[in-house]
């Protein structure tokens, strides 16, 4: 027996998307940077040191002297020598202006011109601290002054390329539905038919 049969055959409608990607593109260059240093600033002062040493006194005492200053000595030496012989020649004609009061002027200036020695003790040539020692120290003065750098940067912006993606949607296969019957029969009153 044959039963009457209806076919479906159906197909699902298929859509199709191509999509181009976004593009997004970015560089960064670096930053211009530029260093300066400037040298410290550096002064140095130096007071040098001294030393004198003045043995004059040390010369003199082993007979060393200088014509100026042998001169000068003897200069000196001459007019002390004079006011002393001036003075002791008017004591000397004061005692004898007073002859009349006794005593023997004479003999008593005779012997005390006479006897001018004079003793002599232990001595030192040259005579201790003649020699003259003078010292002042030196000094060293340093300055300095310290520069900071100088720095100096500029930001570069960063270049940025961007192109947007696209979505295309479409319609790749259509719906679709077919139809069959089989066995399908219209029986009537004294008719039959195939359908």
């Amino acid at each position: 027996m044959q039963l009457p049969q209806i076919r479906l055959q159906s197909t699902f409608a298929q859509t199709e998307i191509r999509t181009t990607p976004a593009k997004l593109e970015i560089q960064q260059r670096p930053a211009d940077l530029t260093i300066e240093q400037p040298k410290a600033d550096l002064s140095i002062e130096r007071t040098p040191s001294r030393l004198t040493i003045d043995q004059t006194k040390a010369r003199e005492d082993v007979g060393m002297i200088s014509v100026a200053r042998k001169t000068e000595m003897d200069a000196q030496q001459g007019r002390s020598d004079l006011l002393a012989g001036i003075s002791r020649r008017i004591q000397e004609g004061n005692e004898m202006m007073m002859i009349e009061n006794g005593g023997n002027p004479i003999a008593s200036q005779a012997k005390r011109n006479l006897d001018d020695t004079k003793p002599f003790n232990i001595g030192w040539i040259p005579s201790p601290g003649s020699v003259k020692v003078d010292y002042s120290p030196g000094k060293v003065e340093i300055n300095w002054k310290v520069n900071k750098p100088v720095i100096e940067s500029k930001m570069n912006k960063p270049e940025i390329s961007y192109k947007p993606g696209k979505a295309e949607v479409s319609l790749k296969n259509h719906a679709s539905l077919k139809i069959d019957f089989d066995n399908l029969k219209y029986i009537g009153t004294n008719y039959e038919q195939s359908i």
